[in-house]
């Protein structure tokens, strides 16, 4: 009988709300102590396609805070009132396991916010780029090593970062590599430092932020060079996904969209993070593309988030849309949306791993195009309706049109 193979899922800030949960939902699933609801990968079009098993991955991570994998799921608990007392004393030891896969993050290219959660903690104070790149890659190196895997994904479920400012050395990867030998101050952010010690390793790489990653020319350029396969960004889990929904309907039905006005609320280190305008200024950039991109034409569009500490990781849309039909009769609809942050957010980053531990599988390089519909803002692709989305998964997945 062959082997079955071995997949790596390494969570860059594992101890946080979705690497605890996803942790979690891959020890529950391994012992058959949860279904795999949630899961797009386990839709029936999916099972021949020869994914890994979801239960059967191996996980470790990056953190900077001295919060375990254990303790993220026992505050999510504590704080949020998520899981069964059952269910974590039966996950605990694979939690256990998992965490002795963790090795420090990095606090080069974070910001003051990040920096702040992590006083007391793990991360190191690495110093140079390419010192930090080099430690980061003998992690995933290690990892691979000591578990015998045959492929790794790497996934950023970190906190988001601001816009990076750009500089010349980011248009090229000579010009970039030439800076990051050097002892001047990093001109990467702590997600692309990640990203490039993923695919300098042979990994994949996605961020499920709306942090910079290998989005920059010359990170694209690298990642290209080494026939990675990379894909992103911020993970599409609530308001945006409804959006990416009803848009199309409106477009369909050839009505005229006056203005779209959505206001988030939630209170996760998510959301203490987005407290930082600039931070808040990337995330809103993917939220806000959506409608105009469906629709078409230039309604007004809104979106806002603030940070309600008492919500904790129950997050809370409302959605006002002024739109316009037949004879110019202006109408209205509305909705709200309430669903937990990182129970939206953990059964997709398993997905993206089971998708894109098959394309490595298959061979493939380059952006992963084809996982659009699990991002507010996906690489290269503009097309952001969910259903066309979904079909280009599966054609890509499966070779056949979804039913």
């Amino acid at each position: 009988m062959a082997r079955k193979e071995r997949i790596g899922l390494w969570l860059v800030g594992a101890g946080g709300r979705v690497g605890s949960a996803v942790a979690l939902g891959v020890a529950a699933i391994g012992k058959k102590k949860a279904d795999t609801s949630g899961l797009v990968s386990e839709l029936p079009v999916f099972a021949e396609a020869g994914l890994a098993a979801p239960g059967a991955l191996v996980v470790g991570g990056h953190e900077v805070r001295s919060t375990t994998i254990l303790d993220g799921v026992k505050e999510a608990n504590r704080e949020a009132g998520l899981f069964s007392d059952d269910l974590i004393r039966a996950a605990a030891p694979s939690l256990r396991g998992f965490e002795r896969n963790v090795r420090p993050g990095t606090l080069l290219g974070v910001s003051k916010t990040v920096g702040d959660l992590a006083k007391g903690g793990r991360g190191k104070k690495d110093r140079s780029t390419a010192s930090a790149i080099a430690r980061l890659s003998g992690d995933l190196a290690s990892f691979r090593t000591r578990h015998k895997l045959d492929r790794v994904v790497v996934i950023n479920v970190g906190c988001s970062e601001a816009k990076v400012q750009k500089v010349a050395a980011h248009r090229s990867w000579s010009a970039l590599s030439k800076v990051l030998v050097g002892k001047s101050p990093s001109v990467l952010p702590a997600s692309s430092l990640y990203g490039l010690a993923a695919i300098e390793t042979g990994c994949a790489f996605i961020d499920f932020t709306p942090s910079t990653g290998l989005r920059l020319p010359a990170l694209r350029e690298r990642a290209d060079l080494l026939g990675a396969c990379y894909g992103g960004s911020d993970g599409k889990t609530g308001e945006t996904l409804v959006k990416s929904v009803l848009a199309p309907m409106f477009a369909m039905r050839n009505l005229n969209v006056l203005s779209w006005t959505g206001h988030n609320l939630l209170g996760n280190r998510d959301g203490q993070v987005l407290r930082d305008p600039k931070a808040k200024a990337s995330k809103i950039v993917g939220k806000d593309a959506v409608v105009r991109s469906i629709v078409g034409g230039s309604p007004e569009t809104h979106v806002s988030i603030d940070y309600v500490r008492s919500l904790d990781d129950w997050k809370v849309a409302w959605d006002y849309i002024h739109f316009s039909g037949f004879l110019g009769t202006k109408m209205a609809m509305q909705f709200t949306w309430q669903g937990c942050d990182s129970m939206l957010a953990a059964p997709l980053v398993i997905d993206l791993a089971r998708f894109a531990a098959l394309e490595m599988k298959r061979g493939s390089a380059g952006i992963m195009k084809h996982l659009a519909c699990f991002f507010k803002n996906p690489i290269d692709v503009r097309d952001h309706d969910l259903s066309s989305q979904f079909r280009s998964l599966v054609e890509h997945v499966v070779g056949e049109e979804s039913p």
